[in-house]
């Protein structure tokens, strides 16, 4: 699309920015003295710049018969609210007034003075140039007025401000009563004069707002002058709402290329209903023709500034948002927007902010700054927060900036709903349901956003209270808190736990597995190796788990966020709502259903004693809601990658220590387990002992002493429970191969076995084959030979199959038990290094069962939207 300054091309003192103030006061007294403005002054340029509305029309039309004696209403009243449009309409009467060629008064009730000149003497020196017949403080009377009126027909008078110069005129005495008595009469004698004339037009103009009467006395003279006026004048309105657009438009553009607009027009109504973000009841064909109305403006910029701000007594309705549209379109000219939303107002232009905070109060200064253009402000955060792909939008500023212009009114109306954020924020180019995640952030980062509804306030909202309580909380209640959710995350069922320990003889030396929580990573060596003042013992027996230090930022950033909440519930002094109660008690439900996870997501790092120092697990972001202890959690882990065993292989056994050992000391196997880092990490001594009674029974070893510098093989191939003593010894095989133990198989036998193997037709039947072998004992011999044949006939049968042929695609669909899937997960890591391009997706299907909408929420959408996962296929019932 277009920018709108393309189509829309403003007037030249828009485009220089000569924007005070006066250029929309449109001032009569001004124009009657030939000092005015040209846009006043000259009357094509007026009249150019002027949209004519059915009301000034009338009065033109209602004025010229009049002039002309061809009847029509003699007496004409303009009682509209500032900014109303009445000075204008006095100023078209009077340039038209020349064109008529008929003579002119203008009275302006706030350029005269009392003191020096009555308004009847201001008359008569209009028109004759001389004051004689009108002189003097006292009401002349109508025969005086007529004679004078009548030699000058046609004539029209504009009596301006009449009011003011009453108010004024009460404190000058003339005789008994004073000057505004007598000015009450001339009005009354005025009036009545007109009405005898059939060439004379009286236009007079009264405020309608409280605030323009200025004090009591003004009150009760404004109620008089209506009681006199009101009998015998017609009440005049210069602008109907439905004009406002037109009439803007007409004084900030000088052309409208309107085929251009309707491009931009129709491009944007097209996404709005494919987003269906039109106002509720509002059907596209009336959308669009207000639309090509206000264009370059957005409908909702005309209505909330006419009618929202322009209830303000000290918004000038139609020249305040003349003025303040005009610094709008002023800062926007060299921009890309095709039309102007409310979000586009640039609040950090002075001028513009000024023009706002002027009716609302100056404390709004520092509230616009803080939660909507600083760098720091929460609306800049709600920026960067909904990432780089929305950065150049700035969602979070547009919509703050669309709430805080729907936020005010003279009136009760106040605040936008989320449907009218969303109409004034969006671009085409975008979702519309970024705005609604801009709001939400918005209401999680901004301070003076009220907490019940989408307004701001000069009140600091529940946001703002929890920052002042989260500045109160010192580093000690930080470190007491957090010390306190470890606590509550640790069963102590599968660790002895020590927890922040200052000091390494804190931490027993002794062979029970041991879990160290250290509050910084940078003494585990010295835990590791030390107990106090002596070298530990029990190295490998140690586990350590320390917090990612990344994320601590994040988690005292939530902590202080809790304790904050439970400060504020428990502070009587401060003065909430009903409804901020509620939403107090709701964070601290949600604060502490989610500490075990913040704590859990801190604490994640475990360092293991190896030969290398440490070896460092990172146990990742927990499973939302998940009910598992940390302590639980590390061991589960450990025991599924094999760093802890609650089961010991004998063959592993066997091939750890008596290939090339013909045998080792129980007791030196038990010992270097719990002392040397990186060995085998067993969770008891009973471990090993079953691991010896099984390698026993199986007959992949003996256990027997050491007698004379001979090894004694006592038990083999039986029943047997070790001691795990001194010289007790685990023996090779083959060295407990005697006659007493054992006789040994035939040639024959084995050659017997090599015929079934090799008739064999799958690995199954070798494996099973092999298992009844190995129930006899062989000799080395015969046992390599065995071992050769097995080998030779499983790469016969592989053979069939063409290993060196190449998968280059690979699906696979899974149905996982339960438990199992972080065994899957492991696999992940090698598919990825062997592909360039791997997907990985989850399918969940749960059935015969139930959980609540909050929990399904809290529970599973979090866990899906932390992970970053895209859900492409949902189905709720």
């Amino acid at each position: 699309m277009k920018p709108f300054s393309t189509i829309a091309i403003p007037h030249k003192d828009i485009l220089e920015g000569k924007l005070t103030m006066d250029i929309f006061a449109a001032d009569l007294w001004e124009v009657f003295k030939d000092r005015a403005p040209d846009e006043y002054q000259d009357s094509t340029i007026f009249f150019r710049k002027t949209y004519e509305t059915k009301g000034l029309i009338n009065l033109l039309d209602i004025t010229e018969k009049r002039i002309k004696g061809e009847g029509g209403d003699p007496i004409i009243q303009l009682q509209t609210p500032f900014g109303g449009g009445k000075t204008h309409s006095l100023i078209a009467l009077y340039h038209k007034a020349k064109l008529w060629k008929a003579k002119t008064v203008v009275i302006d009730g706030t350029s005269l003075d009392p003191r020096e000149i009555t308004i009847w003497e201001e008359m008569e020196n209009q028109l004759t140039g001389n004051i004689e017949t009108l002189k003097g403080r006292t009401s002349p009377g109508r025969d005086k007025l007529r004679r004078l009126f009548y030699s000058h027909q046609p004539l029209i008078i504009m009596l301006d401000e009449i009011l003011e110069y009453t108010t004024k005129a009460s404190s000058i005495k003339v005789g008994d009563s004073n000057l505004a008595s007598q000015v009450l009469a001339f009005v009354q004698e005025l009036t009545g004069t007109i009405k005898t004339l059939d060439k004379s037009f009286l236009i007079l103009t009264l405020p309608s707002s409280v605030i323009e009467h200025y004090d009591e006395n003004a009150e009760r003279l404004f109620q008089q002058l209506q009681n006199i006026t009101g009998r015998m004048e017609r009440v005049y309105t210069p602008v109907y709402d439905e004009e406002i657009s037109s009439i803007i438009r007409k004084r900030l553009f000088g052309s409208i290329k309107e085929e251009e607009a309707r491009k931009v027009i129709e491009e944007f109504l097209d996404y709005a209903e494919r987003e269906g973000i039109f106002p509720e009841g509002v059907e596209k064909s009336s959308y669009r023709e207000r639309f090509i109305k206000s264009y370059p403006f957005q409908p909702e910029v005309v209505d909330v500034l006419y009618k929202r701000w322009g209830s303000y007594p000290t918004f000038q309705r139609t020249r305040g948002v003349l003025r303040l549209l005009s610094l709008v379109v002023y800062s926007l000219k060299d921009t890309q927007r095709p039309y102007i939303r409310l979000a586009d107002f640039d609040l950090k232009n002075d001028d513009i902010k000024r023009e706002l905070i002027k009716h609302i109060g100056s404390e709004f200064d520092s509230i616009i700054a803080q939660d909507l253009i600083s760098e720091e402000s929460g609306a800049k955060k709600v920026d960067k927060e909904l990432g780089d792909a929305y950065s150049s939008y700035s969602f979070g500023s547009a919509a703050a900036t669309t709430i805080f212009l729907y936020s005010f009114s003279g009136g009760p109306e106040r605040g936008a709903t989320i449907s009218e954020v969303k109409l004034s924020s969006v671009d085409v180019s975008a979702p519309s349901s970024i705005v609604v995640e801009a709001v939400s952030k918005l209401k999680e980062n901004l301070f003076y956003i009220s907490d019940e509804g989408l307004f701001f306030t000069n009140q600091p909202n529940l946001n703002r209270i929890l920052l002042t309580k989260m500045q109160g909380i010192d580093s000690k209640m930080l470190e007491d808190e957090e010390k306190n959710l470890l606590t509550e995350s640790i069963k102590k069922d599968q660790f002895e736990i020590f927890l922040w320990p200052s000091n390494s003889k804190d931490v027993a030396d002794t062979r029970r597995l041991k879990l160290v929580i250290l509050r910084k990573n940078d003494r585990c060596k010295e835990f590791l190796e030390e107990c106090g003042e002596r070298p530990r013992v029990y190295r490998n027996s140690i586990i350590f788990l320390c917090p990612m230090e990344s994320d601590r930022i994040n988690f005292e950033s939530f902590l202080k966020k809790k304790l904050a909440w439970q400060l504020i519930e428990n502070d009587k002094t401060l003065q909430i709502t009903d409804e901020q109660k509620k939403e107090i008690k709701d964070r601290i439900r949600r604060t502490r259903m989610e500490s075990r996870d913040r704590i859990r997501t801190l604490y994640r790092t475990v360092f293991l004693p190896s030969k290398d120092e440490f070896k460092e697990v990172d146990l990742g972001i927990p499973t939302y809601g998940a009910e598992v202890t940390i302590d639980k959690e590390i061991y589960e882990r450990l025991r599924n990658e094999g760093e802890i065993l609650e089961r010991l292989s004998p063959l592993s056994l066997r091939e750890k220590y008596l290939i090339s050992n013909n045998y080792v000391q129980t007791k030196n196997i038990l010992e270097s387990f719990f002392k040397t880092p990186g060995e085998i990490r067993i969770i008891s001594d009973d471990i090993l002992k079953n691991c010896i009674k099984e390698g026993v029974k199986q007959g992949l070893f003996g256990v027997g002493r050491i007698e004379d510098e001979k090894t004694i093989c006592s038990h083999f191939r039986e029943e047997f429970f070790p001691e795990i003593v001194d010289k007790e010894i685990v023996i090779k095989k083959e060295l407990c191969l005697t006659e007493s133990v054992v006789g040994k198989i035939s040639d024959e036998k084995i050659e017997s076995y090599i015929e079934k193997i090799k008739e064999c037709d799958s690995n199954k039947d070798i494996d099973k084959a092999k298992e009844e072998i190995e129930q006899n004992v062989l000799s080395i011999e015969q046992q390599t030979k065995i071992e050769s044949i097995v080998r030779k006939k499983k790469e016969e049968l592989e053979g069939v199959i063409d290993r060196t042929k190449k998968y280059r695609n690979i699906e696979i669909r899974l149905n996982v038990p339960s438990g199992k899937l972080s065994d899957i997960a492991r696999m992940i890591p090698y598919i990825k290094s062997q592909f360039n391009n791997v997907e990985i997706k989850v399918e969940i299907s749960a059935r015969d069962g139930e959980i609540s909408v909050s929990d399904y929420e809290d529970k599973i959408e979090e866990t899906i939207s932390q992970s970053g996962a895209n859900v492409e296929k949902k189905y709720l019932e």
